[in-house]
């Protein structure tokens, strides 16, 4: 199954299974368990002890998850965003220009990779020495990748109860970012359909 770095960003805001939400990058300790837990992200594989997190980079990444997201409700548009930042998303303008000044932060060629018995690929060659400034980087380039590509068509915000993630449509009839939440949805529907029908028959008797 495809990853898409800026999905995993944005879904650091998630439903945490009691009716509320959480927060992946609430703590220093939350936002390194995430950076170690992609294993590989556009700059390449993270280090297993590292690197470290510190305060200022658990804010940049918050910063650009709410870019994301901010660009994430656009896309979905008119489609209702994800409810957990709906009012209060980062103006559009501000955010494709944070997307933007992340992304040229960190200097990197493209390099041709062709061994002796396999087909060649590409890879990018980074001139930053700073870890922090090539994550920030990598996963807004990451980001820039997917609004820019065709993915960006399935795009869609979770309607199901409680839920507040973004999820890619991969089948035609995909309603929900997960087999949970539409079983969740259908549910809430019956229970509707159910007090409404209860409704209508006391309003007749």
């Amino acid at each position: 199954m495809e990853r898409w770095p800026a999905l995993d960003l944005a879904s650091t805001v998630r439903h945490d299974g009691d009716g509320g939400v959480t927060d992946d990058l609430a703590t220093v300790q939350g936002a390194t368990r995430w950076i170690q837990e992609q294993g590989e992200l556009p700059t390449g594989p993270v280090p297993a002890g590292g690197p470290a997190v510190d305060e200022n980079l658990r804010l940049d990444l918050i910063e650009l998850r709410q870019a994301v997201r901010a660009l994430f409700a656009r896309v979905v548009a008119p489609a209702p965003p994800s409810p957990a930042d709906a009012h209060r998303l980062m103006p559009v303008d501000r955010a494709v220009t944070l997307l933007n000044t992340a992304a040229a932060r960190e200097p990197v060629a493209p390099q041709l990779v062709w061994p002796d018995s396999g087909v060649p690929g590409a890879r990018l060659l980074s001139a930053e020495n700073d870890p922090h400034v090539r994550i920030v980087a990598a996963l807004a380039r990451a980001a820039i990748d997917f609004l820019g590509g065709p993915q960006r068509e399935q795009l869609r915000s979770c309607t199901a109860p409680r839920c507040v993630r973004y999820f890619v449509k991969s089948h035609g009839r995909q309603e929900w970012c997960k087999p949970s939440c539409g079983n969740r949805a259908r549910a809430a529907r019956h229970y509707t359909r159910r007090r409404t029908a209860a409704s209508d028959g006391d309003g007749r008797s």
